[in-house]
C-alpha cells in the first residue's frame, strides 16, 4: 500500500470513533498542541506516545515573567497543566516523551530530534505519527515538522518501516499577516484531508482540556472549535520558505527567529544527517 493509500486508510479510522487506531506517535512543539490539534482525539489515544520537542518554557524569561515567575517555575507550571489535561483523557504520565529543547530553540537540534523520532518509532513499532505542518506558524513547529519528515527518511534508508504521518491544523500567517488558526496553508503535494465536527458535547470536553493549560489561556482562545482537520502530510521542500512573504514567526518575533536563519539550520541538519536534500521519498 503506498503512502496516500496508507493515510487515507489512517484518516478513516480516525473518522470512526469506534475503530482501533494503530501504534500512534503523537510529535508535538509544546504542552497543549496536541488538545489543539486533536483533543477530541485523546481519549481513544490513551496507549500512544507523545513526545515533546521543548519544555514550554522560552529561555528569554519573558513569559515566565508575565506569571511571575521564574523560567525553571515556569517550566514546572506548564508540565502540570499538561499532566492535568492527560489525567482528564486517561493517559498515563509515562507516555509523555519530552525531547530535551528549550522553547523557541528546536532549530538549533534538529537531527539529534530527528534521530531520537526515528528511534522512538523503531522501539514503539509507530505506524502513525501526529505532528505539525510545515508552514512557518512557529519555529518550533516547523522543526518538528521537519524532524518527523527525516525522521521517516532516516528509517526508509535503514530499511525500517516507516510510519504514516498525519498533520493536525496548527496557525500560520494569513494573508494580511494575522495569525490564521484551525486551518491548513494549501500545498499541492498534501493527500487526503479529514475535518472532524465538533458536537456541543464534543466542543465542551476539549474546551475543559484547553482549560487545564491556563498560562496559555489568551494564546489558546484563538482557536476555533467547530472542528479538527488532519492531513497526510506533503514530502516538503524543506529547505524553501513555506509561503511567500514574511512568515508569522517573523512578524511575533518569537525567538528572534527568521526564515533564512532556520532554513540555514535545516540544510546543515541534511548533510549531517546525510540525507541529501529534501523533498524525501
Amino acid at each position: 500500500m503506498d503512502r496516500l493509500a496508507r493515510a487515507a486508510r489512517a484518516l478513516e479510522r480516525l473518522a470512526d470513533p469506534h475503530a482501533a487506531l494503530p501504534p500512534t506517535l503523537v510529535a508535538v512543539a509544546h504542552p497543549d498542541d496536541e488538545v489543539v490539534g486533536a483533543g477530541s482525539l485523546l481519549p481513544r489515544l490513551r496507549e500512544a506516545w507523545f513526545a515533546y520537542a521543548t519544555d514550554g518554557a522560552p529561555r528569554d524569561g519573558a513569559d515566565a515573567a508575565r506569571h511571575g515567575l521564574s523560567v525553571a517555575d515556569y517550566r514546572a507550571l506548564r508540565r502540570r497543566e499538561r499532566l492535568a489535561a492527560f489525567a482528564a483523557s486517561s493517559i498515563a504520565a509515562p507516555r509523555i516523551l519530552e525531547l530535551g529543547c528549550a522553547d523557541q530553540q528546536a532549530p538549533h537540534h534538529l537531527a539529534g530530534l530527528a534521530w531520537q523520532l526515528a528511534g522512538l518509532c523503531d522501539v514503539h513499532a509507530i505506524d502513525l505519527v501526529l505532528t505539525h505542518p510545515y508552514e512557518g506558524g512557529h519555529p518550533d513547529h516547523d522543526a518538528t515538522a521537519f524532524a518527523v519528515q527525516a525522521a521517516s527518511a532516516l528509517l526508509r534508508r535503514a530499511g525500517r518501516p516507516a510510519p504514516v504521518v498525519l498533520e493536525m491544523a496548527s496557525y500560520h500567517a494569513a494573508p494580511d499577516g494575522r495569525l490564521q488558526a484551525g486551518a491548513f496553508l494549501p500545498h499541492a503535494g498534501a493527500g487526503p484531508a479529514l475535518a472532524l465536527p465538533l458536537d456541543a458535547a464534543a466542543r465542551a470536553r476539549k474546551q475543559a482540556l484547553l482549560d487545564c493549560h491556563a498560562s496559555q489561556r489568551e494564546t489558546l482562545a484563538q482557536f476555533p472549535l467547530a472542528a479538527e482537520r488532519l492531513r497526510a502530510a506533503p514530502a516538503y521542500d524543506l529547505l524553501a520558505p513555506p509561503h511567500a512573504g514574511a512568515l508569522l514567526y517573523e512578524r511575533m518575533g518569537w525567538g528572534g527567529w527568521q526564515g533564512g536563519r532556520f532554513r540555514a539550520l535545516a540544510a546543515a541538519a541534511c548533510t549531517a544527517l546525510g540525507l541529501g536534500t529534501p523533498p524525501w521519498p
